[in-house]
């Protein structure tokens, strides 16, 4: 892999977050396990709340139009007669969000939810933000070169701030410039990357991007974004050919920056 020359024309670098700036392994076994963990603790607690009613009432209806898949869980509107009901109810959104997990979903009614419940484990100390240790260093070196900093992860927006408020690195919210999530797009569809180059004033070429994911990395070229594909720890393999054709780097200290010379 060695050091990529980072084009002349790119004035943004993207960033996916898991397996890119973050370890899978922190995403898999402490973020999603403290979810399926504490969801129906969390719903008791919060239940009475405007917030947790708006992420209810999301799941409802992504339920709704889940009804034709298979194995998908409705969740009942509760009509306020008692406590056995109201057990029932929470239970459905439960399992409903078990479901959804179990099948790796990355809905807008999931990520809220999820977002909310992560804020609360960041805020009391439960959770930290884990980062690759070369992370935090390259993106202020990126900063003072002038580059500007972007996330685009299928977590939604609050929960990518809390990652990096809440970091092992202390609060790093400030390095970044921006923060998109699927409210844009799927991470999959070139058009995303369209839109968040016009979101952020500049041509798709204008930007590089890394993930961990092909297809991802795919559907930016298709849009002339810049990719690299970032080779990490517990990552899932690429294939020969997906070895040969994208450019590989296996930490951010790898990138060259033209104007850093």
């Amino acid at each position: 892999m060695g050091v990529l020359p980072v084009p002349a024309e790119v004035r943004a670098i993207l960033l996916d977050i898991e397996g890119t700036t973050t370890p899978i392994a922190f995403v898999q076994e402490t973020l999603f396990p403290y979810i399926k963990d504490n969801v129906k603790e969390y719903l008791r607690a919060h239940w009475e709340e405007e917030e947790c009613q708006r992420d209810v009432g999301l799941l409802r209806k992504q339920a709704q139009e889940d009804s034709s898949l298979d194995g998908a869980v409705p969740i009942p509107v509760e009509s306020g007669s008692g406590e056995e009901e109201l057990e029932r109810v929470i239970q459905a959104v439960v399992d409903n969000v078990h479901w959804q997990m179990s099948l790796d979903r990355k809905t807008t009614a999931l990520k809220q939810l999820q977002g909310h419940m992560w804020r609360a484990a960041y805020a009391t100390g439960h959770v930290k933000g884990e980062l690759f240790e070369d992370v935090v260093p390259a993106i202020r070196k990126w900063r003072e070169a002038g580059m500007k900093v972007y996330i685009y992860s299928s977590g939604s927006v609050e929960a990518q701030k809390l990652l990096f408020e809440y970091s092992t690195e202390g609060d790093i919210l400030e390095l970044f410039d921006g923060h998109f999530d699927t409210k844009i797009g799927p991470k999959v569809e070139s058009e995303s990357y369209r839109r968040i180059a016009a979101s952020i004033g500049c041509a798709t070429n204008n930007i590089l991007f890394l993930t961990d994911v092909p297809r991802e990395a795919n559907a930016a070229e298709e849009a002339d974004t810049h990719v690299a594909v970032v080779i990490r720890p517990g990552n899932a393999g690429l294939t020969d050919d997906e070895k040969s054709y994208y450019s590989l780097i296996s930490s951010f200290t790898e990138l060259f920056l033209p104007s850093s010379t």
